[in-house]
């Protein structure tokens, strides 16, 4: 796609004659023989410039050369990391075969508890992780999520990443891919990261004595890696532009509403993850939160923004219903410059009008919504209870549940607004970040240095509100925000039964399947809230 994208904008650039293309410049066509040509008529291949007149034109421009050189450079380097990633691959597919007995043509066929079992009875066999004899679930976990459980931490304790207050938008959450994409090469493995290796802390980052001098120099990294953005920040705009101009622009031609339906937000994706939990589970956990959250979102409508809709989409339609009769009854209204223009605008205009106008028949029951969406995503902040139907709580859901027009719009505005944060923003903030990676990690043998939140304590790192007394001994700094060490714990244990807890947390889950048994035998029979009316009906539709 790299390739393909640089090719054929370069061809577009400067091997096209556009006056020629558009009939600005009449052609003359050289015939023998025969009659005459057609002399209004323009081929495509007489809009397209030889090879030796084309490469002349992008010889006589520098800028073109130079965007060239870079995106070859950057190309070089996409080109070894794949091939050092294919090696790898086949070092896994090898280890499946051989030491798992798992064969390629049925690898599809296995869930991931069957080839975890494989893996921990393999340990037992052969001692594969010399350090210690038995491997358990989560150690295993630990080791393919240990920076991912790093960036959950930190994120649920509001230290990434950095909110602003934007006029008329008010609190705003900035993540995209690229601002990722350099926060992990500031923290994990880049040159001058925190991590020395994929496993193991830098020394320095474990003695408080340091962490000023530690903080001064991940500050300055900070500011160097926002100035590199910065001067590659056109190169990273135009190919921004492009790539989505040629994903997005014939989806929005053919569904103009692609762009007002919702996904989950980068930062939504870190702030609803559980510790320990693998990519295929938070994926099949927020897909099934997918519709509820699409429907309480749906729900909010404006009055006003309605009305504007329907008499937008009103006279766009009667404009687009005369063009189209028109041209069935004669088809050389087509030829009119600009005609097809008109009637796609309108189209695209039209359809944009229904996407704004609710259904008729939705039901306005904010709370039972929410509460649908809960139950699959897991988290909501307290002060949500209760205010559902509020414009503030549909505001902070938005963040966590964007618009995939305001998906694009952030990474296309990412490559000039993630330098600034880097330099003026992140610095701020690099004594604490230093201060959380001394404070909350643990080293484990056989597995390294890993996030202590990532190890399920809840006596550690537990929140009072969900647990019996005496059962934490955390701080408001060490414990984890909304619960997040009690349901991850949770998730963990039911998607691993045969994990054996640490006593207090074994505590916690006993404590917790007593207070689900006696809440089920005191609630009614789902006969009686039916009865109950149209409300609950919609609540257990």
């Amino acid at each position: 796609q790299f390739l393909f994208v640089v090719t054929f904008t370069t061809f577009l650039l400067c091997c096209v004659e556009y006056d020629v293309l558009f009939a600005n410049r009449p052609l003359n066509h050289s015939h023998t023989g025969g009659a005459a040509p057609d002399r209004s008529k323009v081929t495509l291949p007489d809009a397209i410039l030889p090879a030796p007149q084309c490469a002349q034109r992008i010889r006589a421009r520098g800028w073109v050369i130079f965007l060239l050189v870079m995106a070859a450079v950057f190309w070089l380097y996409r080109l070894v990391k794949v091939l050092c990633s294919l090696l790898s691959y086949w070092e896994i597919r090898a280890f499946y075969i051989k030491a798992l007995n798992i064969p390629s043509e049925g690898l599809c066929n296995y869930s991931w508890q069957e080839v975890q079992a494989r893996l921990i009875s393999l340990q037992r066999r052969q001692q594969m992780c010399v350090h210690k004899r038995e491997l358990t679930e989560l150690d295993i976990y630990h080791r393919i999520l240990r920076f991912k459980n790093y960036t959950v931490a930190m994120v649920n304790k509001s230290l990434l990443p950095v909110r602003f207050h934007v006029p008329l938008l008010g609190p705003t959450v900035f993540l995209t891919q690229g601002l990722k994409y350099n926060l992990e090469l500031l923290l994990f493995w880049g040159p001058g990261s925190l991590f020395q290796n994929k496993w193991s802390l830098r020394p320095q980052c474990k003695r408080a004595g340091a962490r000023r001098e530690l903080a001064r120099r991940l500050a300055r990294t900070m500011v160097l890696l926002g100035l590199a953005n910065l001067l590659l920040c056109p190169c990273v705009l135009v190919w921004q532009l492009l790539y989505a101009f040629f994903s997005y622009a014939e989806v929005i031609k053919r569904e103009p509403g692609s762009l007002g339906a919702r996904r989950w937000s980068l930062y939504g994706r870190h702030y609803l993850r559980h510790f320990n939990e693998l990519n295929h589970e938070l994926q099949a956990r927020l897909s099934r939160g997918y519709k509820p959250a699409t429907k309480y979102m749906n729900s909010f409508t404006s009055p006003l923004l309605t009305v504007l809709a329907k008499n937008v989409g009103f006279f766009a339609g009667s404009i687009l219903a005369v063009l189209i009769v028109l041209t069935v009854y004669d088809e050389d209204v087509l030829t009119v410059q600009h005609i097809l223009t008109a009637i796609t605008l309108l189209g695209l205009v039209v359809t944009l009008a229904r996407s704004f106008i609710p259904d008729e028949h939705t039901v306005w029951c904010p709370e039972q919504l929410l509460q649908r969406v809960l139950a699959h995503v897991h988290y909501m902040p307290d002060h949500w209870q209760g205010n559902a139907s509020r414009s503030e709580t549909r505001g902070e859901m938005a963040q966590l549940f964007q618009y995939k027009a305001v998906f694009i719009l952030e990474e296309l505005l990412s490559p000039i607004l993630t330098p600034l944060i880097l330099i003026f923003a992140l610095p701020a903030r690099a004594l604490d970040i230093v201060d959380f990676f001394r404070n909350f990690t643990v080293e484990v043998v056989g597995v390294g240095d890993i996030c202590s939140f990532a190890q399920l304590d809840v006596r550690n790192h537990g929140n009072p509100q969900w647990l019996s007394a005496g059962q934490t001994e955390a701080s408001v700094y060490q414990q984890a925000e909304n619960g997040k060490t009690e349901l991850s714990l949770m998730h963990f244990a039911i998607t691993n039964p045969r994990w054996q807890p640490p006593p207090p947390s074994e505590l916690f889950l006993s404590h917790l399947k007593e207070k689900v048994q006696q809440d089920a035998a005191a609630a009614p029979p789902a006969q009686c809230i039916l009865a109950e009316g149209p409300l609950g009906a919609s609540l257990f539709s």
